[in-house]
């Protein structure tokens, strides 16, 4: 059975009336948030497709490049397309495939072969087995990395763990405010200062709070200034050293947010963080107010980075950890 059937039968069953365990109905209500934070990446990208079907009757060259257009625009990326293009190209012809509508399963099968590839990037977070797990969150200003923290905070706290926000973005004005506020909404811990006071004094402090007080994990804000590279990779080294000096394997994930409506420019921004820092996973936030759904295969093409989690509105409840199975369908159930 391949990956497009696959995905009906789990998917599809779930619509069905029946005694649903308390597992399976958390299952359901997921599958429902990436349909709905899906839906305009799916009217836009997957409807382009379906019409695509309905305007070939046969598998010629004018319906690859149209192809090859839609995948382009679904911020997929030029050379993870091409490579697409010629794959499918090469089943087409081994598989002696003419009907389009036939090719649209395949297409599917394809898109999920691209993410899982020869490595399976897992998108569960890193905890330490021994004390407190460190989480360093990085990102550009405005690509919703507070905010993001926030809702991580409240959904680790919903799974029963003790958890500690730390305000290190001390320059930016009302960064520090910004986090205690939101620490208070979701009822988390918060540890910072004064606005302009060295980062990693504030991480040195939280992390021995951390500690001394038996914090499951500790969620780390840091500025986003990437224009000023030098000072900011001298900043998270500074970071990293003092948190390693306190929590031995520290920081044990390094998470990049990115802003999924920026498309191309979220994935540059990805590639310069990399050059500065180990980044471990993305984070993709607004991806529901996005039509270009195809940024989070060039994430792992481009970056051969595992994403963790994906924003699909704005409720708490609209960040999920990422999941390939549920993405894929919700980006392709109007074709199933």
């Amino acid at each position: 059975m391949g990956f497009f059937n696959k995905l009906k039968t789990m998917f599809q069953s779930d619509k069905q009336e029946k005694n649903i365990t308390q597992e399976e109905q958390k299952k359901t209500e997921e599958v429902k948030v990436y349909e709905k934070g899906l839906s305009k990446s799916r009217e836009g990208f997957v409807s382009k497709l379906a019409n695509l079907t309905n305007k070939y009757r046969t598998i010629n060259d004018e319906y690859f490049d149209e192809l090859e257009e839609i995948l382009i625009m679904a911020d997929i990326g030029v050379n993870t397309v091409m490579d697409f293009i010629d794959r499918l190209k090469d089943r087409v012809g081994k598989e002696k495939i003419s009907d389009p509508e036939l090719l649209k399963e395949i297409i599917v099968d394809e898109l999920f072969i691209i993410y899982v590839g020869d490595e399976v990037l897992s998108s569960k977070i890193k905890y330490c087995e021994n004390g407190p797990t460190v989480i360093l969150f990085v990102g550009v200003n405005g690509v919703g990395k507070t905010t993001t923290i926030a809702k991580i905070a409240w959904k680790m706290k919903q799974e029963g763990k003790k958890v500690l926000l730390v305000a290190a973005d001390t320059f930016r004005a009302g960064a520090v405010e910004q986090l205690k506020l939101w620490s208070e909404r979701v009822g988390v811990s918060f540890y910072g200062k004064e606005e302009g006071s060295d980062p990693a004094s504030v991480v040195y402090d939280g992390c021995q709070m951390a500690k001394n007080e038996s914090y499951d994990v500790v969620l780390i804000d840091t500025a986003g200034r990437l224009q000023n590279k030098v000072n900011l990779m001298k900043e998270l080294e500074k970071m990293n050293k003092v948190i390693g000096g306190i929590i031995p394997e520290g920081p044990h994930e390094t998470l990049l947010v990115i802003d999924a409506t920026t498309g191309q420019n979220g994935i540059s921004q990805a590639k310069a963080f990399q050059e500065i820092t180990n980044i471990t996973g993305i984070v993709l936030t607004k991806l529901d107010g996005t039509a270009k759904g195809g940024i989070v295969l060039a994430i792992k093409e481009q970056l051969g980075l595992p994403v963790k989690f994906i924003g699909l509105g704005e409720a708490k409840e609209d960040l999920q950890v990422f999941d390939i199975e549920k993405y894929i369908y919700g980006l392709f159930k109007d074709m199933m």
